[in-house]
């Protein structure tokens, strides 16, 4: 595969080679599109140099369903194509969770569900911290995932730490079994510029994943209805 010219269709071929009920089908395709537009579109992360200290800092902390990530980061050139048939293998690299220290382009080792944003919350402070040029943090949270309390004290957290390269994109699969919307209006109330958009819309989500603030972090709501995964 020519990974310069990798499309979405690509992507679906290439999630179709990892089996196994660890794969949350159904979980992880409702994130697939965001992750193509991020990796394709928005993300400063070369599969060359993926540990490079300038570039953008993606999480997953909806980490128990990595095979669509897997699959763009294969599309990328981030690893071989062929460690997806190994799948779930004990002696493959590709777990039920994504392991820093066994996948390129991993930032995070994350599938216990609320641990993806305080520990962006973490890593933003750490590179303004460090006093780093245009430093952006983004991190993908499920709505289900949302039901986690350490989840809220992140996005009370935040916007009081004004940080602008901050950056949550929430994947709402309507799956979560408490009401969370209206999600403006929730997550807004902290002090975040939110921003909802149809999950399936690249277009839409290139717009929004681009925005940056210099003091107020930012939350995009990717509305992926139930029969669309």
């Amino acid at each position: 595969m020519d990974t310069r010219r990798a499309t979405l269709d690509d992507v679906r071929t290439l999630m179709a080679r990892t089996t196994g009920d660890e794969k949350h089908e159904e979980s992880t395709t409702s994130t697939m599109d965001a992750l193509w537009v991020l990796y394709d579109r928005v993300l400063r992360i070369d599969p060359d140099t993926p540990d490079a200290e300038e570039r953008d800092r993606f999480i997953v902390s909806k980490g128990h369903g990595p095979a669509a990530l897997y699959a763009v980061l294969a599309a990328k050139g981030f690893f071989p194509a062929e460690w997806l048939d190994r799948f779930l293998e004990h002696d493959g690299h590709l777990g039920s969770h994504p392991d820093r220290t066994q996948v390129p382009g991993i930032e995070a080792s994350t599938g216990s569900l609320g641990h993806g944003l305080p520990m962006a919350v973490g890593v933003a402070l750490a590179l303004r911290a460090k006093g780093a040029h245009d430093p952006r943090t983004t991190v993908l949270c499920g709505d289900a995932e949302l039901n986690e309390g350490s989840n809220w004290e992140a996005i009370l957290l935040a916007p009081q730490l004004a940080l602008g390269g901050l950056t949550l994109l929430v994947i709402d699969n309507h799956s979560s079994s408490l009401t969370m919307q209206p999600w403006a209006e929730r997550i807004g109330s902290f002090g975040w510029d939110v921003h909802v958009v149809n999950g399936h819309d690249h277009d839409a989500l290139e717009r929004a994943l681009r925005v940056r603030h210099a003091d107020v972090p930012t939350a995009i709501v990717a509305d992926v209805p139930e029969g669309e995964w």
